[in-house]
């Protein structure tokens, strides 16, 4: 049966009232940056701005100050977008990262504020930590609610093509208790990232999220010219497997975009801008 814009609606209103609990209050640390989208999610290994999205410990290797922007069209409904905004700010001895997310729209959202640290000891080694105030505001049921919740990782360059990484998110267990006990997830990640040549970067990464099944996911980012590249990742996810992106990336500049697949509701679109000062 051809899936129309009109079922389509059906199936997501569906889906959002069967998995209520799950779906408005999962708060599963708001993945920005269209370079990781790409890649299905694959980034504990990167260090660019929005390591503090998905290690802290990537962080450290910023060099300059740095703006960005992401944007998520989420299944092409605008009810249900992400914008991200993140800043590094290098220091003697470390970077500090803010970001903020919003996700939703005026009569539902959700949202992060998040101050991060990352520091290097010395060239191979780097750890990160970062503090967010998380929030729901879902006007009619629960009003406004929110929680502190912590996260950090480590990064190792054990040799020069190779990264490993291990992040986690909320290892406390932090919880809306107005609502339920279970809704903000423990997230533990393990990446690995090969430069396998000057063009050519493969990653891969095993997550495990306290309320879905356990998840991997791979990708290849390929410079076809000296300042642009295509991605393409995949996942075990049960309902989105498939990603693929572009990146145009200069000395101060950097632009991303990505489109993620899910099997019922079609595609979403990524769009990330970040500049160095």
């Amino acid at each position: 049966m051809k899936v129309t814009i009109k079922n389509k609606i059906w199936i997501l209103i569906i889906i959002i009232l069967f998995l209520y609990r799950h779906t408005l209050f999962s708060q599963d640390n708001f993945p920005s940056g269209a370079r990781v989208s790409a890649l299905s999610g694959a980034g504990t290994t990167f260090t660019d701005l929005w390591a503090s999205y998905h290690n802290q410990a990537g962080l450290a290797y910023i060099e300059d100050f740095t703006l960005g922007f992401h944007y998520e069209n989420k299944y092409a409904f605008s009810l249900f977008s992400l914008q991200s905004f993140a800043l590094a700010v290098p220091t003697g001895s470390g970077t500090i990262g803010a970001n903020i997310s919003v996700f939703g729209n005026p009569d539902f959202f959700e949202s992060k504020m998040a101050l991060a640290f990352g520091k290097s000891f010395g060239e191979k080694f780097s750890a990160g930590i970062q503090l967010n105030m998380l929030g729901v505001y879902q006007s009619e049921d629960f009003g406004d609610m929110s929680v502190l919740a912590v996260e950090g990782g480590i990064l190792a360059r054990p040799a020069d093509k190779l990264s490993l990484a291990l992040h986690v998110y909320n290892p406390t267990g932090a919880s809306f208790k107005k609502f339920s006990d279970k809704e903000v997830p423990v997230i533990f990640q393990a990446g690995l990232g090969y430069q396998l040549s000057e063009k050519l970067l493969l990653v891969a990464e095993a997550e495990k999220n306290s309320l879905l099944k356990g998840i991997f996911t791979a990708g290849a980012e390929y410079f076809f010219i000296k300042s642009v590249c295509a991605r393409i990742g995949f996942s075990t996810n049960e309902y989105s497997n498939y990603s693929f992106g572009f990146g145009f990336v200069q000395k101060r500049i950097r632009a991303d975009m990505a489109f993620s697949e899910h099997k019922l509701l079609g595609y979403s679109a990524h769009f990330s801008l970040s500049y160095s000062f």
